[in-house]
């Protein structure tokens, strides 16, 4: 483990002399530590925050986002967040790119909200088509800046001037950022003289976007010098834990206190909510212990994981209006084909819990300064912790700030801040900063779970081609949830349902679910028409990007050009769309004593303009091999309220040993705008490999995990 890092105010070297530009907030703001010189702050069409960059709604309030340095240096400030996903390198290209810099030379300041923009959350793959414009379109308008300025100031026309390497020269002479920043352009308003419409370098043009670029800070994680967010320390500092419930549901009824003491430690209770904070955490964790023998409890009632599928069945939610509402859509006479159809199949389907898993638990490094409180914690979405803590002490805006480090992963299961208001709690009432760093079974048992769902399909056949198609959802969500199959009669319907466990976003939320039904019930129907899985489908696909990546992934698969695979081998096709790119993968599996070895794997995919083949290849294969996990082996199971998968040796993910060859092929799309590519990779996995054991076995499997699954016959 890393030695752990003591955060200090900006280095005062870094300050240099000059004017001091704050940040917008009160007398407690830092001067980021870039250097003296100017802050570049952009409205309108250039830098808008990144939730309203492609809107033309007037009033929206300029986002800062630049500082150059009156000694050259460059820093780009962005809300978003650094979770290994590689937003940070992505972010530094656009940069060097419309300001014809090398990467290197651009700094990246992320998620502080005493300096840093709202950028919205670090989720739904949204940094790529989102915040990346926005901070293209900023240091574009800076570069004409730099252009306009030497114009001026040497007389000469723009077309006489070239950009290259951060300095913009004519003849002999020569301007950089540093010589903007010195011109003191920007000191009597923000936007006075910045381009509102500064163009953008072609796609044709690129020289940093488009290119590989290795992974900013990838050799201080490698080598273990990089600080996470549980790395953090502050001056007497007191480490913390929390006292749990012993099941789900249960409510606290006494506690006695006093036993703390015998570790060292303080108790502090407030409400139904108890901790102890100690000079280490072993002590607090001893301390809580022994708390927690005399805590006494009223359990709940709780179902068994074993019985979810009907549980959600029977608790759908059928009224109600927006998210927590249920959903229709429909098109064609649904039920008069369904009347009419010769060939109807119905099928379900079902998904469990499962588990995020992230290397790092939640963690939080809380401090108080009188009513001034600063949370340093790993948060996929800066703002909604920001307003919880605001809202849980009573604070206002400026009273709050929430420092987001680098955090050892997240995949969808970071987005609240319950870590960080207990944290703020304990130092509240310890009157010091407070550590508090939840265990591998805290993160199991109380940190937020993909939802478990059930499906409905049913299809009818006329003529080998679908020609009705009835999927109804319990519970997964929305995302890809539509069809992108061409299909004349076509429902659609959605449940929410109340759930036993605490539910919450995962990578690719509830398009995971939604694919795998669909695609084994793609697979099942080209059974009963007598077809090749990848001929059904493309029969039914006239999307041309869907039908790109199924062709480019059957083909580097080499889908039925090998022959038979032989005894208990199999392979299996699956493909979907969502968040604006499109993923097929084909598997092949060998399945013995009902064990699934996983072959081989062949992906294809496409997210339009490709900003950093290395990073999205990264991206990619990330997604897939996680998605193996849920697909084989990951499912979060209880009983009478109690977890019962509260650690990795009873709840396995993907290690070394199970991730297969794999081959990975990005397709770019230049004349697309680029689109993210942390989510979608992940919905194919479990399908194709569903689908692969289906054709190893002559079994078909409804629900995962595979390797739990009991085999029904097909």
């Amino acid at each position: 483990m890393p030695e752990a890092r003591e955060l200090r105010e900006p280095d005062r070297k870094e300050l240099a002399t000059g004017p001091a530009y704050r940040f917008g907030l009160d007398r407690r703001s830092w001067i980021a530590t870039v250097g003296a010189g100017a802050l570049i702050s952009a409205s309108g069409k250039i830098a808008r925050s990144a939730q309203e960059a492609d809107s033309d709604e007037p009033g929206i309030p300029p986002s800062t986002r630049l500082h150059l340095g009156e000694s050259g240096s460059i820093t780009v400030l962005t809300g978003k967040v650094e979770f290994g996903q590689g937003s940070r390198t992505e972010i530094r290209q656009a940069a060097a790119e419309e300001l014809k810099v090398a990467p290197e030379a651009v700094r990246v300041w992320m998620s502080d909200s005493a300096v840093t923009p709202d950028d919205g959350s670090t989720a739904g793959s949204r940094t790529t088509p989102s915040t990346v414009p926005v901070v293209r379109r900023t240091c574009a308008a800076v570069r004409e800046m730099l252009i306009q300025t030497a114009s001026d100031r040497w007389g000469v026309s723009r077309a006489a001037l070239q950009v290259r390497n951060g300095l913009v020269s004519h003849e002999s002479r020569t301007m950089g950022y540093g010589d903007l920043a010195r011109s003191r352009l920007l000191t009597a308003t923000t936007d006075e003289g910045i381009p509102r419409r500064a163009p953008l370098t072609p796609t044709g043009d690129w020289t940093v976007l488009g290119r590989p670029l290795q992974r900013a800070g990838a050799r201080e994680i490698v080598t273990g010098d990089h600080a996470f967010a549980s790395d953090l320390t502050r001056p007497g500092m007191l480490h913390g834990a929390v006292l749990r419930a012993p099941a789900y549901g249960a409510s606290l009824e006494s506690v006695d206190l006093t036993v703390a003491g015998e570790h060292g430690a303080r108790a502090i209770r407030d409400g139904d909510f108890v901790g102890c904070v100690a000079r280490s955490s072993h002590a607090a964790r001893l301390a809580v212990a022994a708390v927690a023998r005399t805590a006494r409890w009223q359990r709940a009632s709780h179902p068994p994981s074993d019985a979810i599928a009907d549980y959600l069945r029977g608790r759908a939610i059928t009224d109600g209006q927006g998210r927590r509402g249920p959903r229709l859509s429909e098109s064609g006479d649904v039920d008069g084909a369904l009347e009419r159809g010769r060939s109807v199949r119905v099928e379900s389907y079902w998904i469990p819990f499962v588990q995020h898993a992230p290397l790092e638990p939640r963690s939080a490094l809380a401090e108080w300064q009188g009513r001034l409180l600063t949370v340093w914690t790993g948060t996929q979405v800066p703002s909604r912790v920001h307003g919880e803590l605001r809202e849980s002490f009573g604070l206002s805006a400026a009273q709050v700030r929430v420092i987001v480090p680098d955090t050892g992963g997240g995949f969808g299961g970071k987005h609240t801040g319950e870590v960080a208001a207990e944290a703020a709690r304990l130092a509240k009432a310890a009157g010091k900063p407070v550590s508090l760093r939840w265990t591998r079974a805290e993160e199991f048992m109380w940190a937020y779970f993909r939802p478990a769902a059930a499906f409905e399909c049913r299809a009818a056949l006329e003529g080998g081609n679908i020609s009705v198609w009835d999927f109804t959802a319990y519970n997964p969500g929305t995302a890809a949830i539509a069809s992108p199959y061409d299909i004349p009669n076509v429902r659609t319907r959605y449940f929410p349902c109340e759930s036993p466990l605490r539910e919450g976003s995962y990578r690719g939320i509830g398009a995971t679910g939604n694919n795998f039904a669909r695609e084994v019930f793609m697979d099942e129907l080209a059974q009963a028409a007598g077809a090749d899985p990848l001929d059904f489908r493309l029969s039914h696909l006239s999307d041309k990007r869907m039908r790109d990546v199924v062709g480019a992934a059957a083909w580097a698969f080499g889908w039925n050009s090998a022959g038979p695979l032989g005894p208990n081998r199999g392979s299996g096709i699956a493909c979907g769309r969502e968040k604006g790119s499109c993923i097929a993968i084909c598997a092949q599996v060998r399945v013995e004593d009902g064990t699934v070895e996983v072959e081989r794997l062949v992906s294809a995919f496409e997210c339009g303009k490709i900003l950093n083949p290395l990073n999205l290849r990264a991206q990619v294969d990330g997604a897939i091999i996680q998605g193996l996990g849920p697909a084989l082996m990951e499912e979060v199971r209880f009983e009478n309220g109690r977890l019962l998968t509260g650690s990795f040796s009873s709840y396995p993910v993907p290690r070394f040993r199970d991730v297969p060859p794999m081959e990975t092929i990005l397709l770019d799309r230049p004349d697309l705008a680029p689109a993210g590519g942390g989510e979608t990779p992940i919905i194919a996995v479990a399908p194709a490999l569903a689908n692969a054991v289906a054709d190893a076995t002559g079994r078909r499997v409804r629900s995962l995990p595979l390797r739990r699954s009991k085999l029904s016959e097909g």
